[in-house]
């Protein structure tokens, strides 16, 4: 069993100082697993990144209860600079390229924080290169006339050009074709396989994301509901009816089913 690199231990975050996002929301993420954190629109994954990566406060939020240790240390007062300088990058959900940069210009400000000097990024550029081929293919060309795949595929290689320990990846195959998102998750597979990067990727598509992930978390209404291996989930019946589209009746959402129904069955 890997070390725990990932520690979030029940907390509570406040939007406005009024409005509850996550009531209590505790996971572990080892250190080279792919963890999948996932559930709905709304549920609260993105929130819970941004919790991690510290990146609450741009949103006027704040964790008011409990507490997230990285490697043992505790992290709720580190800036987001620091929380890049101790391996953590996160790859913001809708891709957010410089439209006005090159693939190449965006991935190098990547290595901003970076103090082990041009060879060393220039190295990290060409394994960005070598899992990306088809950034080095467009490296040159202008990212606002990139596709949203390349777009996808440029935000997380400019996270890489950090050279970090673990990253948080929101919703990646948002607004993608089909055999992008899997060439998408194939790449992040290959990067934790070869390279033994730690991912924690909140995520819409469960089916995609069970298929890739080590573990899995679902989160409702700010609420971890269900966790377990993936293979656990991708076989647990409500996951498989509710997440999955596979039921043997015709219900395909929780929203069909009355919500007292629904909680006893997730705590049974």
């Amino acid at each position: 069993m890997n070390p725990v690199m990932l520690n979030v231990n029940g907390i509570e975050v406040i939007y406005n100082h009024v409005i509850l996002v996550l009531k209590g929301v505790s996971l572990q993420v080892p250190q080279g697993a792919v963890v999948a954190l996932l559930g709905g629109n709304g549920a609260g994954k993105t929130t819970t990144l941004r919790a991690i990566s510290n990146l609450l406060e741009g949103e006027r939020g704040a964790v008011t209860k409990g507490g997230i240790e990285l490697a043992g240390e505790r992290t709720e007062r580190l800036d987001t600079a620091a929380m890049v300088q101790r391996g953590v990058v996160q790859v913001m959900e809708g891709r957010h390229c410089f439209a006005h940069l090159s693939i190449e210009e965006n991935l190098l400000t990547g290595a901003y924080t970076r103090r082990d000097g041009k060879a060393a990024v220039a190295a990290t550029l060409e394994k960005v290169y070598h899992y990306f081929p088809r950034l080095k293919t467009r490296r040159s060309s202008q990212a606002a006339y990139t596709s949203g795949g390349e777009q996808q595929m440029c935000a997380i290689g400019r996270a890489l050009m950090a050279n970090p320990r673990m990253v948080l990846l929101d919703e990646p195959s948002m607004g993608l074709a089909p055999q992008i998102v899997e060439e998408v998750f194939e790449i992040v597979k290959d990067l934790n396989t070869k390279e033994g990067t730690t991912f924690l990727l909140a995520e819409q598509n469960t089916h995609m994301a069970l298929r890739y992930a080590d573990h899995g978390y679902i989160l409702e209404n700010g609420r971890v509901v269900m966790e377990g291996s993936a293979a656990a989930l991708r076989d647990n019946e409500d996951v498989r009816e509710f997440y999955l589209g596979m039921g043997s009746g015709e219900r395909k959402s929780f929203k069909d089913v009355k919500s007292y129904r629904r909680r006893k069955r997730w705590l049974a």
